[in-house]
């Protein structure tokens, strides 16, 4: 199967994981921004981490998809009034101007806390220790030390310094850590032994790193209707990006050196990884040359 057929998989698994005995309105409010679109990058970055490591990736698709609910949760969250405070994600009104602030977060929660019941759940078979283990990667890329920490870091930057190091702390936690979760979770799927998935969590974290500060980039350069969310508002809210601190040149250099480091992880997994590597290509697509 190709990315394409991955993706079309994830489409059709998603619906069926919101609990269908949750009131109807908290189910339209969890399907409206799960459905949403986007580029379902985290769940294929699951299956195409496992394929690369030579196991089937189609079984995978369940517990793929817990990444896509976290990813979600964490928008709804991330577009409230007390957080960035937006009105446009995917080129749809956000989760809060539909349904009101209330319904939001319990849609976030809900999401948030779902995707940890299918991690228990699935893939089946499964070794229970293999599940345990990926309850705790996820929770730990959600986290304190994780998502969660990140976003703090990122509500504290204006006014800081703007430091490189500041910069990669805010973009490992918001950002490339759940991003590396999804990559070890192939791995760990895969059956690999500890070194092989020390080598991926590092893949993973330089894709996530490569992921934001390709964001911030767009978020310079792109229009809303690009973007399909608010576009300048990282410039607009004084937050630490990659172009404030490298210039917009520089943070494009950083962007295809980053490129280069992903792939060059890559290389030892031969043609088993080619939907990896079209997946880091993904990331830089859309920047100018």
């Amino acid at each position: 199967m190709t990315l394409t057929a991955w993706k079309a998989l994830i489409e059709e698994t998603l619906p069926r994981l919101v609990p269908p005995q949750a009131p109807e309105r908290l189910k339209e409010a969890m399907l409206y921004s799960l459905m949403a679109g986007g580029k379902r990058f985290r769940p294929l970055l699951v299956m195409a981490s496992a394929r690369a490591l030579g196991a089937h990736p189609e079984p995978l698709a369940e517990a793929a998809c817990a990444l896509e609910f976290i990813h979600t949760y964490s928008l709804i969250h991330d577009d409230l009034p007390a957080m960035d405070d937006d009105t446009l994600r995917r080129g749809m009104p956000t989760s809060h101007v539909r349904f009101g602030e209330a319904l939001a977060i319990l849609a976030g929660d809900a999401l948030n806390s779902e995707a940890f019941r299918i991690l228990a759940l699935h893939p089946s078979p499964c070794p229970a220790q293999t599940r345990l283990r990926a309850v705790e990667v996820l929770a730990w890329a959600a986290g304190g030390e994780g998502m969660a920490g990140g976003q703090v870091l990122d509500m504290d930057a204006p006014g800081a310094p703007a430091t490189e190091e500041r910069l990669l702390a805010i973009h490992a936690g918001k950002t490339a850590r759940l991003i590396q979760a999804a990559v070890v979770l192939g791995a760990l799927y895969a059956g690999v032994d500890a070194q092989s998935e020390a080598a991926f969590a590092e893949l993973g974290m330089k894709t996530g790193l490569l992921f934001q500060v390709a964001d911030d980039i767009l978020d310079e350069t792109s229009t809303a209707e690009q973007m399909g969310k608010s576009a300048g508002k990282d410039r607009e809210q004084g937050k630490l990006t990659a172009p404030a601190v490298w210039g917009l040149d520089g943070a494009l250099r950083r962007a295809r050196a980053m490129e280069g480091e992903c792939l060059s992880l890559l290389e030892p997994c031969g043609p088993a990884g080619a939907e990896l590597r079209e997946l880091v290509g993904m990331v830089c697509a859309k920047l100018s040359a």
